[in-house]
């Protein structure tokens, strides 16, 4: 009887201490407000992924006329491409492409390589945002 008293306190110990550690490790997601400038590189991150979100990373782009982001694919992620200003084309591998303009939205499906050019005369603009198709 005598160890079952010890034995208990103990395991109440314990559990309390793991359910402190996993509480403790729960990241802190919580709704915030990025304004949307231009980086250095053209690029600006939104949402960078977890801890911060589950899955979801974003960002905000800024491209000059005729320049692209470069070749890239979406690997395990799904992509969608919210155009804010100007016009371009987004690339794919196989020499089709899809036409982006203002107030325009596109997807992009895992596993698909392609590349955002701005074919326009003024910068092009867009918030992409992508997440773990998986």
């Amino acid at each position: 009887m005598q160890a079952r008293l010890i034995v208990c306190p103990l395991f109440l110990a314990m559990a309390f201490m793991a359910t402190v550690r996993l509480l403790s490790a729960q990241p802190d997601r919580h709704p915030k407000v990025v304004a949307l400038e231009k980086s250095d590189n053209g690029i600006q991150p939104i949402l960078n992924g977890p801890p911060e979100t589950v899955s979801m990373k974003s960002g905000f782009v800024v491209l000059n006329a005729g320049h692209s982001v470069g070749k890239h694919s979406t690997e395990h992620h799904e992509e969608v491409l919210v155009v804010l200003e100007g016009s371009g084309e987004m690339l794919f591998r196989d020499g089709s492409k899809l036409d982006l303009k203002a107030r325009t939205a596109l997807y992009c499906p895992p596993e698909t390589e392609h590349n955002v050019k701005n074919t326009g005369t003024t910068q092009l603009r867009y918030v992409y945002v992508v997440a773990d198709a998986e």
